[in-house]
């Protein structure tokens, strides 16, 4: 997914922290330790523990504090991962992997005392959740895969539908952007990235535009790391997905999971798309399975009545 429009989520978010009492993320948190890096946590609420996972990869917490209200009905866990928002920072590039981001889930459960927890990913979010879940099974109780994706074919048809779109809506956008490529230039390249940069976040990943231009947050500190980003999608992946995601691969996998399980779709949605959400009845057939059509990569922003009280509904099984 084109990171640069990931930043822009955290920025026009609708909803006012502040305003309803919760948590500030830069100052109401606190340091876990977790396998040698202290990582940033900001957890409050009342009931059992929901832990979230951020997309990108890349993204911090931050961009997931449209969430907040669940915590009348369950204590909310928010962490910013390896690399990402006020946690560590990487010693090296190659230290950010998909299996890692599961062990430091692991850890901090651990760390935290937490026998078993809720878990909901969103987007890159949901990747590591199934990882989780799959490997350990048994501290999870209630699995939510919100916008996400069950294997690297799933992220490829992300990149290639992201793409169609772009070149049949921005022409004037893709033409640039195929002459730098013509020149050599990868996604990893800033020149790259700020081409993308300028189709508006609301086409790709909303229903309704709208909806993304509320007021905007506080700034957080590296709500999205872009060196984690292309590390585990590979130098060229808003073309081509390689490193940890483009090997990924959940599907065979999916049916052997008994926690209950919930999958959050969006009709709009443009890079996880419904074509593919759809497959998630087949790889996971236990699963609930629910489709927002109001809703783009968000329905958390978009349908939040709806989808809050389908979650609610949820873990209070």
């Amino acid at each position: 997914m084109k990171f640069i429009t990931h930043l822009l989520l955290l920025l026009f978010l609708p909803i006012t922290l502040s305003a309803q009492g919760f948590p500030e993320s830069q100052t109401d948190g606190k340091y876990y330790t977790v396998n040698g890096a202290k990582l940033w946590t900001v957890s409050f609420g009342k009931g059992d523990p929901l832990f979230f996972i951020a997309g990108g990869p890349g993204g911090s917490h931050y961009g997931l504090r449209s969430f907040d209200s669940l915590s009348t009905t369950n204590t909310l866990v928010y962490y910013d991962a390896l690399g990402r928002g006020k946690s560590d920072t990487a010693a090296r590039v190659q230290e950010y992997t998909l299996e890692r981001d599961i062990e430091d889930l692991e850890g901090l459960r651990k760390a935290m005392g937490f026998s078993q927890i809720n878990v909901l990913g969103h987007s890159y979010g949901g990747v590591v959740a199934q990882g989780y879940a799959i490997k350990y099974p048994e501290h999870v109780k209630h699995l939510i895969l919100a916008n996400t994706f069950h294997s690297f074919l799933m992220w490829q048809a992300n990149d290639d539908n992201s793409n169609h779109e772009i070149m049949t809506n921005y022409p004037e956008v893709w033409d640039t952007l195929m002459k730098v490529r013509e020149a050599g230039a990868v996604s990893s390249d800033p020149i790259h990235q700020e081409i993308y940069g300028r189709v508006p976040y609301g086409f790709l990943y909303a229903y309704n535009p709208a909806n993304f231009r509320g007021r905007k947050r506080k700034p957080y500190p590296n709500s999205f790391n872009s060196a984690v980003y292309y590390q585990m999608v590979g130098k060229d992946g808003d073309f081509i997905v390689g490193s940890d995601i483009g090997t990924f691969d959940y599907r065979q996998q999916l049916k052997s999971l008994k926690m209950p399980i919930l999958i959050v779709a969006g009709r709009y949605d443009r890079v996880a798309v419904p074509w593919m959400m759809v497959k998630y009845k087949t790889y996971c057939p236990q699963a609930q399975f629910e489709m927002f059509e109001y809703s783009g990569h968000n329905p958390q922003v978009e349908e939040p009545e709806k989808e809050f009280r389908i979650i609610r509904a949820f873990l209070g099984r």
